[in-house]
């Protein structure tokens, strides 16, 4: 179909298939992707974004054995990938099988855009738009992912990422580099990304090569090298909406970084008040 350089947007926007992950059985999930298909519609974008059915804990056994998926990222201790030479810090979690989960709900679109052969938008249930998304700019661009989301307080080192990112030219930019090389890097967290089929396929083989790591970390720069790319207007941000285990397990990340915010007094531990909420707010 031919269109005119304003009817290709409108043609794309009804074509354009967009997905937001939702525990369906979860009001507070489905509360906040009512929120953020709504924002959506409100700063103009006209393609439809369709609630995508969460994988749940009680369904990641099952799913691991359907996909033939074994998962390979370490819980309690710091480990060397000998094939990568990447190194994989613990992601401390209260409950191992929802951060499974997260990396299967994600892995099931990656199959569904490589199934498709048409690229795909993603979007976290938490996700907000600030501004409209230009769909000839993604499928023009020459990434096979590209970060739609603000990383201001949405990944580590936030600040950074910023900063580098609005120095560099043009609409998309590279994903930069925040890190030493060995530590994983990629997008500003997985909320909201555009993603190509050849993205898709690539990210798929890595998990056959490499086994299933958490999905922000499968897919970085050091594995997918001149792939990931960045919105530099950023069209998304993140709901405040954190849930109470989010909260705890990111105050957990903290104390284990920083033992020394902990005092011991009398054999019990005190953690102050004002430490506590500067921990939770980061």
């Amino acid at each position: 179909m031919i269109c005119s350089m304003e009817g290709s947007c409108v043609c794309r926007a009804e074509t354009m298939k967009a997905y937001i992950i939702t525990m369906t059985d979860d009001s507070a999930s489905t509360d906040a992707a009512t929120v953020a298909i709504r924002s959506s519609v409100e700063v103009g974008n006209r393609f439809t974004i369709d609630p995508f059915d969460a994988t749940t804990p009680n369904r990641v056994d099952t799913e691991m054995e359907l996909y033939d998926i074994k998962w390979n990222w370490p819980w309690r201790n710091i480990e060397v990938d000998l094939h990568s030479g990447l190194t994989k810090q613990p992601y401390l979690t209260a409950d191992p099988k929802k951060r499974i989960a997260c990396f299967l709900s994600h892995y099931r679109l990656w199959l569904t855009c490589q199934s498709m052969s048409e690229p795909v938008l993603i979007f976290e249930h938490d996700v907000l738009f600030k501004r409209k998304l230009n769909l000839d700019l993604l499928y023009e661009t020459k990434y096979d992912i590209v970060g739609l989301n603000d990383p201001r307080k949405a990944t580590r080192k936030s600040a950074l990422y910023h900063e580098q990112v609005q120095r560099q030219d043009g609409q998309i930019v590279h994903c930069p580099k925040i890190d030493v090389d060995n530590i994983p890097q990629g997008l500003a967290g997985n909320s909201a990304y555009y993603i190509k089929p050849s993205g898709a396929q690539k990210l798929i083989s890595l998990v056959k090569e490499y086994g299933a790591w958490p999905n922000d970390a499968i897919m970085c720069r050091q594995l997918m090298p001149g792939k990931l790319g960045q919105l530099k207007k950023y069209a998304t941000t993140i709901q405040s909406l954190e849930s109470t285990t989010t909260l705890w397990n990111r105050l957990l990340l903290q104390l284990h970084l920083n033992r020394n915010l902990l005092h011991v007094r009398n054999g019990v531990s005190h953690l102050c008040l004002s430490t506590m909420s500067r921990c939770l707010m980061r």
